[in-house]
């Protein structure tokens, strides 16, 4: 196992991005890397700065992968996509800098279901809607446990069902 020095979150304290009112807002720059040959961000880049987004949203709301996976929520457990809605909107470019906006729509039985924007400064560059489905070591569907819902529907406006 690594050891992981407590400086990080110190040291860089919007790494994660930051929890805003009605859920989390990440910066990412476009890197080269982002882009297809033209300089224009490549549309599957879009799906790693969300999942960045989702990533961080959950880390910063006290929902960790690490305590999921070992059981300590009652069973080994999972966080798998399941379903997404995108609409492609506009296109971001090398060096934009870009905010992806990550939310909570509802939380329903072994479901989260996520709102997601990548905008541009004022625009939105990409919408989505995300199905995230928790699932257990037999990868079996499994009740998100009440304490990540309760975490999760205290940002913004989460309904649980």
């Amino acid at each position: 196992m690594i050891d992981r020095p407590e400086r990080e979150e110190r040291d860089w304290p919007d790494l994660a991005g930051r929890l805003v009112g009605g859920g989390h807002v990440l910066a990412v720059r476009v890197y080269y890397e982002d882009t297809d040959f033209s300089g224009v961000v490549y549309h599957a880049a879009y799906l790693k700065f969300m999942e960045r987004g989702r990533s961080d949203f959950l880390r910063l709301a006290g929902v960790h992968h690490h305590e999921l996976a070992s059981g300590s929520h009652g069973g080994e457990l999972v966080f798998a996509v399941r379903h997404m809605e995108i609409d492609f909107l506009g296109s971001a470019k090398i060096d934009d800098l870009l905010e992806v906006h990550t939310r909570t729509l509802e939380i329903r039985g072994a479901r989260l279901i996520l709102a997601q924007e990548v905008r541009c400064g004022d625009t939105v560059l990409v919408a989505t809607t995300v199905t995230v489905a928790v699932v257990g070591s037999d990868r079996k569907p499994k009740r998100v446990p009440r304490i990540v819902a309760d975490q999760l529907t205290g940002i913004g406006d989460a309904r649980k069902a």
